[in-house]
């Protein structure tokens, strides 16, 4: 990993990034879903969409495994999907990545936690412009750089994220911007624009990316014998690993994620548990790291308010 902001545009990347090492098929699993707190995200960025882009014609490009775009066709929107990793049966939904041969024309275009995955992700907006006809409005949603830095998430830097974005970035990618604003608690951006207007964006001198100089303060290993970890997704990867370097055995990941449950985390191989078998090894009291403090109070409830839990991005 090497950040840079690029000194003409202002964009945040990884200078380090190579494409060719990420592949994105039916195995890339990392749906959010299963939380009811996540549930309800997506429920008010339904409504969002719908306020600002009405049902008709949407298209969501990099729409997963279909969650987002069966919750707005069951709110009465006509919708169509784009994503190479879709496992379902849903005939709106095509297994391809993005590409102007696929004829995309939509009055409303969706790209949630897309552009972070894409090199040159202001030439991709370029492409999406051209592939619909030059117009048509846009809703994005990418991970707030901004909260990262703020909270010292070291964890939620890691290379699948090629592109690190600020809300001000989007004010200077597009010309007119009918919503700009933090989600999901702060971590999320939540932006809808008129992809007619995308531009090049250039360097603000008056708004340089102010990184913090004790980002990895947190990174040490805490006072136990061995730890478990509540989420098995990027955050819980880096976590465990950072961790397994500074000599702490991490004993125990628990996920709710079906589809993670009996795999293992790279690099570490540690085995991925339902709360059930998770929850089941450890002593009341026991330390429970959560990756995303977020769902806290969900996790307290699903596991009986009997164990210790640090939110690690509020510890």
């Amino acid at each position: 990993m090497v950040l840079v902001e690029d000194l003409t545009s202002g964009l945040i990347y990884n200078q380090a990034f190579d494409p060719a090492l990420m592949v994105y098929d039916a195995e890339y699993q990392n749906e959010q879903g299963n939380s009811p707190l996540f549930q309800r995200h997506l429920q008010s960025i339904a409504e969002l969409v719908e306020t600002t882009m009405g049902r008709e014609g949407l298209v969501e490009v990099g729409c997963g495994k279909g969650l987002f775009l069966e919750l707005l066709a069951s709110r009465g929107a006509d919708i169509r999907g784009y994503d190479p990793t879709y496992e379902g049966s849903n005939p709106r939904i095509i297994r391809s990545y993005f590409n102007a041969d696929l004829g995309i024309s939509g009055e409303g275009l969706i790209l949630r936690h897309v552009l972070e995955h894409i090199q040159n992700p202001v030439d991709f907006l370029h492409d999406l412009r051209d592939a619909n006809g030059g117009g048509g409005k846009i809703y994005i949603e990418v991970p707030c750089l901004d909260w990262i830095c703020e909270n010292r998430t070291w964890f939620d830097v890691f290379y699948e994220h090629v592109n690190y974005f600020r809300l001000t970035d989007f004010l200077r990618i597009f010309g007119k911007v009918y919503e700009a604003k933090r989600s999901f608690g702060g971590q999320y951006l939540s932006i809808v624009a008129d992809l007619g207007s995308v531009r090049r964006p250039t360097l603000d001198e008056t708004d340089r990316v102010q990184f913090p100089a004790e980002f990895g303060a947190k990174v040490e290993a805490p006072d136990l014998a061995s730890l478990a970890v509540w989420g098995g997704a990027s955050k819980g990867v880096l976590f465990c690993l950072m961790m397994e370097r500074l000599g702490l055995q991490v004993d125990t990941v628990i996920d709710i994620n079906k589809a993670k449950q009996g795999k293992y985390l790279p690099a570490t191989g540690i085995e991925v548990q339902s709360p059930e078998k998770g929850l089941s090894r450890l002593t009341d009291g026991a330390t429970i790291y959560v990756m995303n403090s977020n769902y806290l109070p969900e996790i307290r409830e699903m596991s009986g308010n009997r164990y210790n839990y640090i939110g690690i991005d509020n510890d």
